[in-house]
């Protein structure tokens, strides 16, 4: 069990919450409680890469681009992480909340609720004539048809940026893109929060987050629609 620090939690920047747990990605604290549990920084961000993608299975090489973008681990190293996760969170084997998944990944089996954002709220992404809507929580940005902003452009990778809505703000994040994500004019070399009518670049592409307590404009498409004029 970790030290009490009752007085230092703040529930309205909570990320989310399974079983007893609650984590809270912004402060990067473990609480289980009025308890905060100690893990290592790879650790934590093991756990909450997991918990953001739960319930699906992220693959060992999503999680070493993650986590070590700039260099190269073993598997043992890695295990090791998993292994720390789950004694912290007392998990078992009969029901495990971390599940492996043999030779493919790692996926988080606790049931996971997440603040949702308010629903007056608003965030879209404009990118030349098109007004892509953002949900709550991960939106990936990129030239795979699976992606949630799905931008068929020629220096956009299938896997580029993601942008996450949490309760209280967005985040931007490049993927280990080719080209690389730009704001206001700097590479990004980690996680930033977004304001409204900041402008980032995919590659080359430009785009606009914009955030707003109205309704969208009626010209809003969905994340997946096509455009022709976007294809270069």
């Amino acid at each position: 069990m970790g030290k009490s620090r009752e007085n230092n939690k703040n529930p309205d920047v909570v990320t989310a919450r399974f079983g007893p747990f609650e984590l809270d990605t912004q402060r990067r604290q473990l609480w289980r409680e009025k308890h905060v549990l100690h893990l290592t920084p790879k650790a934590f961000d093991l756990l909450s890469l997991l918990v953001e993608a739960a319930p699906r299975v992220v693959p060992k090489a999503e999680i070493h681009e993650r986590l070590w973008p700039a260099g190269a681990v073993t598997d043992a190293t890695l295990v090791g992480l998993v292994k720390e996760i789950r004694r912290v969170l007392s998990d078992n084997e009969d029901s495990p909340i971390i599940r492996t998944a043999h030779r493919v990944g790692y996926a988080f089996d606790a049931p996971v609720t997440r603040p949702s954002v308010t629903p007056h709220d608003c965030h879209w992404l404009i990118a030349g004539d098109r007004r892509i809507a953002l949900t709550a929580g991960e939106n990936i940005i990129g030239r795979d048809p699976a992606a949630n902003v799905w931008l068929d452009y020629s220096t956009v990778s299938r896997r580029h940026a993601r942008v996450t809505l949490l309760d209280t703000h967005a985040t931007l994040e490049d993927l280990s893109s080719k080209n690389g994500t730009s704001l206001r004019g700097a590479p990004l070399t980690g996680a930033v929060t977004l304001r409204n009518g900041d402008e980032f670049a995919c590659g080359q592409l430009v785009i606009t987050y914009r955030q707003s307590s109205a309704e969208l404009p009626t010209a809003t498409e969905m994340s997946r629609l096509d455009d022709s004029r976007m294809r270069r």
